[in-house]
């Protein structure tokens, strides 16, 4: 088996060594995805009363900069540290790669190299449950506050009117689905880090999910949920998520780096931008999306963290 995978990408005629790690973690992402979701609705004592949903749309929506002012890792790494999991200098470094990446809208190899490394190294022979059990806490000491009120508000929409809504996102996921839950949306898609009995190892599965990961991930997804993708809306600020954008009928730029908003404005993506001052800043909805909802308003949906506060 790994003669053959050696053979496959290293042919010139195959997939690259970084395609064959985006598909691994694409595939990765969403069967966790959808294991934790369906772990989520197992926790419901009742059943759940049957509500009409729009089964073959869905929304799918990055986090940092996007759902979240600022990037997530940065703020779960700051509630670590003031748990002393590691040292404030380690959350200083991690701060100021996220600052080039913001300023420079490009990510540096080896700076995603040594993030990575030392991500894995903090969670190797941890229990899995601990990573989430933090991720609660510190979502709601320091993540709550940071949600984009507009994002949101798009999220709900594509709630009501009864379709999926995902997050997809590059943390890992366990504390991606921590997000989700909170924000009553469907789950979401994150970067899988190997375990074993609920352990994990301390390495990857495939790569972190970002570029074509991402677009993997929801075109896996979409497949096994039996969702139509010219249907489907995808959001984002990163020029890197293009691939995930170009997949979905409606792309949507969310206070967009300069690379997306050019590739938006080309390809006549709609742009949103929350940020403070910023003129393009637009509070409605996108154009082809407020068609889909109507069409499914007969089919309206609260989100399930609603439901279960109903119930």
């Amino acid at each position: 088996m790994q003669d053959q995978f050696t053979r496959i990408t290293r042919s010139p005629f195959g997939p690259s060594d970084e395609e064959v790690r985006a598909n691994l973690a694409g595939e990765a992402s969403a069967d966790a995805a959808l294991a934790l979701h369906d772990a989520e609705l197992a926790l419901y004592d009742e059943p759940r009363p049957a509500i009409p949903r729009d089964l073959t749309a869905a929304a799918f929506f990055d986090v940092d900069n996007t759902m979240v002012q600022g990037a997530s890792i940065v703020h779960f790494a700051r509630g670590l540290a003031a748990r002393k999991y590691f040292k404030t200098s380690d959350l200083v470094d991690i701060a100021w790669k996220q600052v080039k990446f913001r300023v420079t809208g490009k990510e540096n190899s080896a700076d995603m190299s040594s993030g990575k490394e030392r991500a894995l190294e903090f969670i190797a022979g941890r229990p899995t449950a601990e990573l989430a059990a933090l991720g609660e806490e510190i979502y709601d000491e320091i993540i709550a506050d940071k949600i984009w009120p507009g994002t949101r508000a798009l999220a709900q929409m594509h709630l009501d009117a009864g379709q999926q809504v995902w997050l997809v996102t590059a943390t890992p996921v366990e504390l991606a689905q921590v997000i989700a839950k909170r924000l009553g949306l469907t789950g979401a898609l994150g970067t899988v880090a190997e375990s074993h009995d609920g352990v994990f190892t301390g390495r990857l599965v495939g790569d972190i999910l970002h570029g074509l990961g991402k677009a993997h991930a929801v075109r896996t997804l979409a497949i096994r949920e039996g969702l139509n993708l010219k249907r489907c809306t995808a959001y984002s600020d990163s020029h890197n998520d293009v691939p995930m954008l170009s997949l979905v009928g409606t792309a949507v730029a969310i206070n967009p780096d300069a690379d997306l908003r050019e590739v938006a404005k080309n390809r006549g993506w709609e742009i949103r931008d929350f940020r403070t001052g910023r003129k393009a800043a637009k509070v409605g909805v996108p154009t082809a999306l407020a068609l889909g909802a109507a069409g499914g308003a007969a089919a309206a949906v609260l989100s399930r963290k609603r439901e279960a506060k109903a119930s």
